[in-house]
């Protein structure tokens, strides 16, 4: 007998999520065994050498601040060691001023979340205030009183730093990976926009803006990401020669930015140019044409922003270059057979978008600009 529908398209999803999963778990191996050595570490100084009793808070601090997340770490130690020790001295005060209690517990926890919120807008920091002064108010002080555990935070977060310092990652590895798939989407944004134009579909021209607006995640995921890796390249004596690289990187994301932006506002443009039929047949294909190359463009840009090898790096990115100045130079409503008012705004409208796609490729701003053809 044949397998039933939904029991079939289960053992489909339950497939993909073990396969998703064995993938995930590969990829976080050696990450998950510098967060166990840490935390481990940090709990045994903290127990054998300062002779804290149960320092369950040096590990707990570690593991946070190494963790999975994209924010730099050493904003992570700081937000865990002062929302540990501001949350146990207001813990204190109102404990004194309050007394114990489950209505006086509930108090502190407010006061400590809104205080916490006010100071800084750091998730850490609000959980780690609000966690210590609940934590006061309901148990009793650990042996040597409460602010070892403050101390047990502290030790837990120099031992991620260690570990940020001595057994790095390369810092390139995340914003490599966030900007292939940022000029991937901008180069589908394009791709989608030519063949609105060939089929003379608005609606494809719509969905070519909804895309471009859903690329903003990615944008402000590489910006914590490149926030990160210039913490580690400052950091880390070994890769601190990859500081400038990473600059350039923020550079080229601060134009890759502008020219989504500016692609949303060509696409906008580009729906109501269809449905008003203000181009003619040469000037689609012409336009067609221009997208269609300058996707081709934004793909070797990619490969040169993303490429781990210097020599090819460079190579890629001359050839974006080149490319991208050929097509500026056809970005005249004249020469590309465009006739009518509303056509002519289509084709301005992109002269933006390839300055800015010029700059990210490493042209000089005013040289970007004077490679379009005069108006």
């Amino acid at each position: 007998m044949a397998p039933a529908p939904g029991l079939s398209a289960s053992t489909r999803f339950l497939r993909r999520r073990v396969r998703t999963g064995l993938v995930r778990s590969r990829n976080s191996l050696v990450p998950a065994i510098q967060m166990t050595a840490c935390a481990v570490g940090a709990y045994a100084f903290a127990e054998y050498v300062l002779g804290h009793s149960g320092p369950l808070f040096a590990a707990t601090s570690s593991l946070i601040s190494l963790g999975f997340s994209r924010d730099p770490r050493l904003r992570r130690v700081i937000e865990v060691g002062l929302g540990c020790t501001l949350g146990i001295v207001v813990g204190d005060l109102l404990l004194h001023w309050l007394g114990a209690g489950i209505w006086q517990a509930a108090v502190v926890l407010l006061f400590s979340i809104l205080l916490a919120r006010f100071l800084d807008s750091g998730t850490i920091f609000t959980t780690q205030l609000g966690l210590q002064s609940l934590l006061v108010v309901l148990l009793p002080a650990p042996a040597g009183g409460p602010f070892t555990r403050s101390i047990d935070a502290i030790v837990g977060g120099v031992f991620a730093l260690l570990v940020t310092i001595l057994v790095p990652k390369d810092p390139r590895r995340e914003p490599r990976s966030d900007v292939k798939k940022l000029l991937h989407e901008l180069g589908e944004v394009l791709r989608e926009c030519a063949s609105a134009l060939s089929y003379s579909d608005s609606t494809q021209a719509w969905h070519a803006l909804i895309r471009g607006r859903n690329c903003q995640p990615l944008v402000d995921a590489m910006r914590q990401s490149l926030r990160a890796s210039g913490e580690v390249a400052t950091l880390a004596p070994a890769y601190r020669r990859h500081r400038e690289e990473l600059d350039q990187m923020e550079q080229s994301l601060d134009y890759i930015d502008l020219a989504l932006r500016n692609s949303r506002v060509f696409a906008r443009r580009l729906t109501s140019a269809i449905n008003h039929a203000a181009l003619s047949d040469e000037a689609t294909q012409n336009i067609a044409d221009v997208l269609q190359d300058t996707a081709d463009a934004v793909d070797e840009l990619s490969l040169g922003l993303a490429e781990v090898h210097d020599g090819v790096r460079r190579s890629h990115l001359r050839t974006a270059r080149a490319d991208l100045r050929e097509i500026a130079g056809r970005l005249h409503p004249r020469l590309l057979d465009v006739q009518r008012l509303e056509g002519e705004t289509v084709v301005m409208l992109f002269r933006p978008l390839m300055v800015d796609l010029l700059e990210a490729a490493g042209v000089d701003s005013r040289e970007a600009r004077d490679i379009l053809p005069p108006l």
